[in-house]
């Protein structure tokens, strides 16, 4: 276990005892089966809402990130709280973007007497939503996103749950920027893999060209060049032809080939 990371145990629906810990675990699992930092957002969406629901009182939960300076909502735990994540993209106010700019908790205890944001309200009351609890995470990487949280009754959050709310959500941070960090370095890999692979391809059309017009090495990639340019082509791309039209061969691996 992490040093620092809060053990605590909160109960929910009718008692049930869960720690941090467990969520952590969870956490854990989770980053090593998604397919990519949506997949892992969309789990821990739904995560959040089977620890924070209770019995008569069914949490909806999104998670909007800014992309390029422009909010998107990237994981939901259902079709509601997508809905009124792109919604109040499409204002460009709420409460959870104030959570997301100010880097504050902001919770809406009851719909009905809140005076701010009176067309979202509107609309989220319209689909049977009354509080509303937006959590920011505070990342390391360059990116902010907020923990959106819907409840279907007024006073959806105790002190309690809100708490327990900014614990999940502090924990799940650290956990994204894992998520990113993997994310990054997969890119990385195969940007890398890319790039082998294309010097492994222009190499061989190099050695193409010097056996066919008995040149130097920077002969035949002068060569390749005003090909590539004088046909609008990618060297690479013109290179893939010439091997090909020799060996017959469609696909160039590379010794660093997985």
């Amino acid at each position: 276990m992490s040093e620092g990371i809060d053990t605590r145990k909160f109960h929910y629906d009718g008692g049930r005892e869960e720690s941090v810990e467990d969520f952590v675990l969870q956490l854990q699992d989770v980053i090593l089966q998604s397919s990519d930092v949506r997949d892992f957002l969309t789990d821990m969406a739904a995560i959040m809402v089977s620890r924070l629901s209770q019995s008569g009182n069914h949490i909806s939960c999104g998670i909007t990130v800014i992309r390029n300076k422009r909010p998107t909502t990237v994981a939901s735990s259902d079709s509601r709280a997508r809905a009124l994540d792109e919604l109040q993209n499409s204002f460009g106010d709420g409460p959870c973007l104030t959570a997301l700019r100010n880097g504050t908790v902001i919770y809406v205890p009851d719909l009905d007497s809140e005076p701010r944001w009176p067309k979202y309200n509107g609309a989220a009351r319209a689909v049977e939503i009354r509080s509303i609890l937006a959590v920011p995470m505070h990342l390391q990487a360059p990116a902010q996103a907020v923990v959106n949280l819907y409840a279907p009754v007024p006073d959806g959050f105790s002190h309690d749950g809100i708490d327990q709310a900014e614990s999940l959500t502090g924990t799940a941070a650290k956990a994204l920027d894992i998520a990113l960090n993997m994310a990054q370095l997969r890119t990385a890999r195969d940007d890398l893999s890319a790039a082998l692979k294309s010097r492994t391809v222009i190499d061989t059309a190099i050695g193409v060209i010097i056996a066919q017009n008995r040149c130097r090495r920077d002969e035949a990639f002068d060569i390749l060049v005003k090909t590539s340019s004088h046909r609008n082509i990618k060297l690479r791309e013109v290179a893939a032809s010439i091997v090909s039209s020799v060996s017959g061969e469609q696909e160039f691996p590379t010794p660093y080939d997985e």
